[in-house]
């Protein structure tokens, strides 16, 4: 068994190691609300906007004009947009969402390139061999939809240039401050959903309702960009939250535990000295 004196300063260094956690756990609780309430209120939006998106391509189009981000080809070369945090101390989130983007790379016949939206998902890329073709990082706890446009233009150039014939995006959904989902969306080319017959409304466009969609997809674009870099933020924040806490509940218990045993040991070394007091005083007597 160890000596009270290594058990006492384990404690100790437990009990520093717990109050770093703690803090770092009230630092990202106060970020989390904030980055919540952006990806919340940014849903909305996403909505509305593929509902308009929506309404316009079930206008009647010339037959000749198709915007490049609707065409459709066949896929021989897919990029995927890898979203995860910076940082680490964020439990399981960026193994979760490395590992459904790692899946989704080896189900894929046609050639593949990675374009990495924070350090965690460029690390694991390049590990397993994978064609990272640009790495963004830093973009910080609010990033701006300034700092997306680099990587909206990237593809944008590059699926307008057939360059690349498909697009997708790996993010961490937010559901709950317990509960993030790693999901995989198609980006490009954009695809509206079906409008039903009710809720066609029949909206007068000016100009035209194909410039409204010509001005409109490049933007629809770069806000499903940004509502998934909101969405990853938001699920880093809550997982690092519950991460911390558990770790400042793990040392907790841990300084419990090394206390008892520290007690254990002080009590065995008080009964050895008083076996061996009365020990040498029998001997004196005898």
């Amino acid at each position: 068994m160890s000596s009270v004196r290594e058990i006492r300063r384990r404690i100790r260094s437990v009990q520093n190691t717990a109050k770093i956690t703690k803090a770092m756990s009230m630092i990202a609780a106060s970020k989390m609300r904030r980055s919540q309430e952006a990806a919340l209120m940014g849903r909305p939006y996403a909505d509305r906007m593929r509902d308009l998106l929506s309404d316009l391509a079930a206008q009647r189009q010339d037959e000749e004009w198709l915007h490049p981000l609707l065409k459709r080809r066949e896929a021989k070369k897919i990029s995927l947009i890898i979203i995860t945090p910076d940082r680490g101390l964020t439990g399981g989130l960026h193994s979760k969402i490395n590992r459904v983007a790692g899946q989704f790379l080896l189900t894929q016949n046609a050639e593949t390139s990675v374009i990495s939206v924070g350090r965690k998902g460029r690390d694991f890329m390049v590990s397993t061999g994978q064609g990272v073709q640009a790495v963004f990082a830093d973009l910080g706890d609010r990033p701006t939809v300034a700092d997306i446009t680099p990587i909206t233009k990237l593809v944008i150039d590059s699926y307008t240039s057939e360059q690349i014939d498909a697009v997708q995006l790996a993010y961490a959904q937010f559901v709950s401050t317990t509960v993030q989902h790693a999901v995989i969306e198609p980006l490009l080319p954009v695809i509206p959903g079906n409008l039903d017959v009710k809720d066609s409304v029949g909206y007068i466009y000016e100009p035209s309702s194909m410039e409204v969609l010509s001005a409109l997809l490049p933007r629809f674009v770069e806000m499903q960009v940004y509502h998934a870099v909101l969405e990853s933020i938001a699920s880093e924040q809550s997982a690092r939250m519950v991460a911390m806490r558990n770790a400042t509940d793990n040392a907790n218990e841990m300084v419990e535990e090394l206390t008892l045993i520290m007690n254990k040991a002080r009590q065995e070394n008080i009964t050895k000295e008083l076996l061996d007091i009365v020990g040498g005083a029998a001997a004196v007597e005898s």
